[in-house]
């Protein structure tokens, strides 16, 4: 079983050494877009690796689902996978990636509840606190995104994401920032609900509490925290400037969090505004795309190392 052997080893490798790589990357603060697209190909690589392997492991238990997998396929591949002399060892590795698909299924379900039902909870309690305009004297473009002012002498913004989703700031921020600097926060956060920010934090979160244990998901769920934060300063920045994106920062973090959705932890930094303020350039073209190519790569080896005892008897 050469082809099962070499995924879960190439799994192993991808969800321990690849995560530290990755979590010193001195370029993914310069490109948080591109860091969160490498981080994602790493993710589904190590699943796919757990996927394939799943399913050459069931068609060496199962008989049935072997000739079914094979059903078709020219004469000798199925020998080159030499399922046949390991239904034991199939089984056990079947029964560990089941309970592990399993496990993600439920982690992702339960996770996506619980943002729905939090995110519901707290659109019916933005409704109670500012109820909206009826919808026959309000444009098709504020319907989109509807904007919320809340009375609140705290300066604040945030999102809430979702088929109605709404851009919330107080009368606290409108009278400590500028127009620009109000811009450029709005920016911030139509870039979190635009890029649906909340479904690859969510996912994240999902493989993160499924599996405690695992360090490409947990550093996966940090990594995502923080890069998409990172991304909508950038949005921001390119639109009204990074100067007054670190203004409107500084502003609105004087007591308290930054933009009110992003960590605490990042929060309580003066990371972001530096960042903003060393104004520190893109990565080159060139470069951009051999990062691009490599993430990209990484399922793509997932797949051909699967194919490769198949491909190797045709020729």
């Amino acid at each position: 079983m050469p082809a099962l052997i070499g995924l879960l080893l190439l799994g192993l490798l991808l969800s321990t050494v690849a995560p530290r790589l990755l979590a010193r990357a001195r370029w993914a603060e310069r490109e948080p877009v591109l860091a969160l697209l490498v981080w994602q190909c790493l993710v589904v690589a190590v699943l796919l690796c757990c996927a394939l392997g799943l399913l050459l492991a069931a068609s060496a238990a199962l008989p049935e689902l072997r000739a079914l997998l094979f059903r078709g396929a020219p004469h000798g591949v199925e020998a080159a996978y030499g399922l046949q002399e390991a239904e034991g060892w199939g089984r056990l590795c079947a029964a560990a990636l089941a309970a592990g698909g399993v496990q993600t299924v439920l982690a992702l379900t339960r996770e996506v509840r619980t943002a729905k039902a939090l995110r519901n909870r707290r659109h019916a309690q933005l409704a109670t606190r500012a109820p909206e305009l009826p919808d026959s004297i309000e444009s098709d473009r504020s319907r989109r995104e509807r904007l919320v002012v809340l009375e609140n002498v705290r300066p604040e913004a945030w999102s809430l994401p979702g088929p109605d989703s709404r851009l919330v700031v107080t009368t606290g921020a409108l009278r400590q920032l500028t127009d620009r600097e109000l811009a450029a926060v709005l920016s911030h956060e139509r870039g979190h609900v635009r890029a649906r920010h909340h479904w690859l934090q969510q996912f994240a979160q999902a493989l993160a509490s499924g599996f405690p244990g695992v360090g490409v998901f947990s550093a996966f769920r940090d990594q995502v925290a923080e890069l998409v934060e990172l991304a909508a300063d950038d949005r921001a920045a390119r639109r009204h400037g990074r100067h007054t994106t670190a203004l409107a920062l500084a502003e609105l973090n004087l007591d308290r969090g930054v933009f009110g959705s992003c960590p605490p932890g990042l929060a309580q930094s003066p990371k972001r505004v530096d960042r903003l303020l060393a104004g520190r350039p893109r990565l080159s073209v060139p470069h951009r795309l051999r990062l691009t190519v490599g993430a990209l790569a990484a399922p793509a080896v997932v797949v051909l190392l699967a194919a490769a005892p198949g491909l190797h008897s045709l020729l």
